[in-house]
């Protein structure tokens, strides 16, 4: 069973956002807005299935509650997760349009306030643009 599989059987709407609404600051930044372009590139009709079952495999995980990498551990809790969230936006990036990005950003901005030109938010985007 690959890992899409199995953590995509994991994966709900209604668990993602629990999670990220309880741990969004925990998780930092990377792991959030990461998280939130796969989500909303779900939105895309034309995401081919492959995509899909990429994103959901890593929404899956990052919402597990048996990571490698337990998320309750100081500093690098929630490294795991950002390594399969920036592993998958590197595998669908051709399907993450600006639309997709924008959304992400309005919803950053509601939780960590004005998050323009912030370094991370750069780095994640430098994985989805460049690729």
């Amino acid at each position: 069973m690959s890992d899409q599989e199995k953590y995509g059987k994991h994966y709900s709407d209604e668990s993602f956002w629990s999670k990220l609404g309880k741990y969004a600051k925990d998780a930092g930044k990377k792991v959030v807005y990461s998280g939130l372009t796969l989500y909303y590139a779900l939105d895309n009709p034309n995401l081919p299935k492959k995509a899909k079952a990429t994103i959901y495999g890593a929404l899956g995980y990052l919402i597990f509650p048996v990571d490698a990498v337990p998320d309750l551990l100081p500093a690098v809790g929630y490294s795991d997760d950002l390594g399969a969230l920036l592993l998958s936006l590197g595998m669908v990036a051709v399907h993450i349009n600006q639309s997709t990005r924008r959304k992400a950003l309005e919803k950053m901005n509601d939780w960590f306030g004005d998050v323009t030109g912030d370094k991370e938010i750069r780095e994640v985007d430098s994985k989805i643009i460049d690729a």
